[in-house]
């Protein structure tokens, strides 16, 4: 770069951005080798960083223009990472090499982009250096910092500077920050990171964005072993049992990690003990050795994981052929072609599309948002069908969480669910419970180290789960494992059952969560009558359930209930709420355990039909404002028609009534208790009276027509 009378002249190679970069990190009090480092890296950051070369050279290590390691949080480091471009052709005229995002806001992360662009670079490093496949010791990166600079001048430079917290290609946002200040003292890079930090808006729009990339990809997947003959409940465990192959996992005993099973692993081999299908289970039986001491449960997952290795013709690679012209094709699926450039077993194909396009998307961002739940739902959407197969209606996971804050779930609590299902339920009171204990520790009430041991606590401790089926036991126990355990006391058994009836009084559960199978004896009412009859004096339970349970179908069980219990409150629930499993209507009934009911006092009952969502076949569309709708259905239940609320969202005084029942357990719900205002207003008379005139005019006009005629 030159000056000519006082004028700055455009920079002709990249290196000028780079000098650029150094001098201002330079000037900021960082110094070069020790506190950032030009096209270099820690040994450490290197090792993180292999095999996410854009130009894959010879190592297949990836240098970026400049990685900085100096701050920490919570004792972690944040590697920082820098690309530079310059934005000029080889004629000096200025253009775009700042980043590559397509028209809906998509960034690109194609070779070519992440090459050519400087954020698109930059957040391919990244993600990579949080990719756990690349750690190589004990240390781990949790998030880092992408910066993009790009520019032809001093005076014509952007910079661009992004959150990253975690592998997906959706774990990251835009800070408002344009310049490299903040890395200037420890202090302000501290400012920095609790302004990064994600608002509940973003982690909304992260997660809607994750569950469209998430629903084409399962869409697609299912497609793929449904051409298979792998049935319903055989696909829901293919992905269950393939993602936990695919996880890595430490060896108390000898003190060494071990690593998952990758994709380089399955060789078609026909061997014993040696098919894709074989190793992919051996994988799934030593994850499970480390993560469930008891043997007994153990071999029950594993029964159900049996199916992935049972046909043989799975393993078998199919033989290329040759088309009408003469030229050799690839017989893998479509889906695959990109994945793969060899023939593969069925079962290396899908091994392959769930690597790339649900695990590493799912282990991407599970661990700082409430999404595993929401995207594990997303699949089990496509595999389960219309959910006659198994018989089961999963609980929406924005449902659940709405349940669980409903009943107030913090981290004192004890949780329970005794129609587990997937764990829905079970995976919404962890996450609140767990965001309890970090709110503690954000107002500096635990240090990170209790927080953490607090959390781990109540993983083992405070959730307890039942689930009948075997299919579904095995994928709840295994969706807690991925949400970083929480599957000690999921028990496969039958809630009625005496040994099950034993564990669940010992357990005294301050709140219970559920949705029980809708076949199931007075829709399933019974369920919460034995969960309340085992939990202590004013305990909380929510059911969601037909609530034709609450209008004549379990009488039995309600006058029961209301004997020992207290209903509080009544929620309507949208129509198609669980379409396209199952169209009906149901209600959320909220109790208070040991206070026989009193007649005397009212009961909430709150019509929630409009949820904001638009349900169709296989998607869900946000209509009128959803996430608020969400939110403020709890102010709602809590304050009633003083809740502070949008108006414009709602008229409270038409979705909230508060009102008697009786001892008869067939009056539980909204419907029944809404009144009809047959009192005429000014309107009603001013219309009445606008029709009745128009009618006499009409006659009038008739009249005199008649009159013509007979003239």
């Amino acid at each position: 770069m030159e000056s000519i009378e006082g004028l700055t002249l455009n920079w002709a190679k990249e290196v000028d951005v780079d000098d650029y970069v150094k001098k201002k990190l330079e000037s900021l009090g960082l110094i070069k080798g020790k506190d950032f480092r030009e096209k270099d890296a820690s040994e450490y950051l290197k090792n993180s960083l292999r095999g996410a070369s854009k130009t894959k050279n010879a190592k297949g290590i990836a240098i970026p223009d400049f990685t900085c390691e100096k701050y920490k949080v919570n004792g972690k480091i944040v590697p920082i990472i820098i690309e530079c471009k310059l934005s000029a052709d080889n004629k000096g005229n200025f253009i775009n090499k700042l980043e590559k995002v397509s028209n809906d806001g998509i960034i690109d992360f194609s070779k070519n982009a992440i090459s050519r662009y400087a954020l698109n670079g930059a957040l391919h490093y990244a993600r990579c250096v949080l990719d756990k496949e690349n750690e190589k010791d004990t240390q781990e990166y949790t998030q880092s910092i992408a910066i993009a600079i790009a520019g032809n001048n001093p005076n014509k430079i952007d910079v661009r500077v992004y959150y990253v917290f975690g592998s997906s290609s959706t774990a990251f946002i835009k800070t408002p920050y344009e310049s490299l200040d903040f890395l200037s003292s420890q202090k302000k890079f501290d400012e920095f990171m609790k302004v990064s930090q994600l608002t509940d808006i973003q982690k909304h729009e992260i997660l809607i964005k994750a569950k469209n990339l998430l629903s084409e990809h399962s869409k697609k997947l299912n497609k793929l072993m449904h051409s298979h003959n792998i049935t319903a409940p055989q696909r829901v465990l293919y992905v269950s049992g393939m993602i936990l192959a695919m996880q890595p996992s430490f060896n108390e005993k000898y003190k060494i990690s071990i690593q998952g099973l990758k994709l380089q692993d399955l060789q078609g081999s026909q061997k014993n003990n040696q098919r894709d299908g074989e190793l992919i289970y051996e994988n799934i039986e030593n994850f499970l050795k480390t993560k469930i001491q008891d043997s007994q449960k153990r071999n029950l997952m594993l029964a159900s994981f049996s199916e992935i290795k049972k046909d043989i013709d799975r393993d078998k690679i199919p033989k290329t052929y040759t088309d009408k012209e003469g030229q050799k094709k690839n017989p893998n699926d479509k889906i695959v072609a990109d994945l793969l450039s060899e023939p593969a077993s069925i079962n290396k194909q899908i091994f392959a599309y769930i690597y790339h396009h649900i695990y590493k998307e799912i282990d991407g961002v599970s661990g700082h948002l409430d999404i595993m739940g929401e995207l594990y739902s997303e699949f089990l959407k496509y595999a389960l069908g219309d959910g006659k197969e198994l018989g089961i209606v999963l609980t929406p996971p924005y449902v659940t969480k709405m349940m669980a804050e409903i009943l107030g779930i913090t981290q004192k609590d004890r949780v329970m669910d005794l129609a587990t299902g997937s764990a829905g339920f079970l995976i919404s009171a962890m996450t609140l419970m767990c965001d309890s204990l970090k709110e503690q520790e954000l107002q500096g009430l635990l240090s990170h180290k209790q927080t953490q041991m607090h959390i781990l606590d109540l993983k083992r401790n405070q959730l307890l789960g039942v689930e009948l089926n075997a299919e579904m036991f095995t994928l709840a126990t295994t969706n807690m494992i991925l949400r970083g355990d929480g599957s000690s006391k999921i028990y496969k058994g039958n809630s009625f059952d005496e040994s099950i009836s034993t564990i669940v009084k010992d357990f005294q559960a301050t709140k219970i969560l559920l949705n029980p199978p809708f076949t199931f004896d007075e829709n399933g009412m019974p369920f919460i009558k034995i969960g309340l009859d085992n939990m202590p004096p004013h305990a909380l339970g929510a059911i969601i359930i037909q609530d034709s349970a609450g209008s004549g179908k379990a009488v039995n069980t309600n006058k029961e209930i209301l004997k020992r219990h207290t209903l509080k409150a009544s929620i309507k629930m949208p129509k198609d709420l669980f379409e396209p499993m199952a169209g009906v209507q149901t209600s959320i009934y909220i109790f208070e355990v040991g206070i026989p009911h009193d007649y005397e006092k009212v009961v909430k009952f709150i019509d929630f039909r409009n949820d904001g969502y638009k349900r169709t076949e296989r998607t869900l569309e946000e209509k009128d404002s959803p996430l608020r709708r969400y939110k403020d259905i709890i102010k709602i239940y809590k304050a009633g028609l003083n809740a502070k609320v949008d108006p414009s969202l709602w008229n409270l005084e038409q979705i909230y009534i508060e009102d008697f029942i009786t001892d008869k357990g067939n009056d539980w719900n909204f419907d029944q208790h809404k009144k009809i205002d047959t009192k005429p207003t000014l309107e009603d008379f001013k219309k009445c009276v606008s029709e009745y005139l128009a009618w006499e005019v009409s006659n009038i006009l008739k009249n005199k027509e008649d009159l013509r005629g007979k003239s």
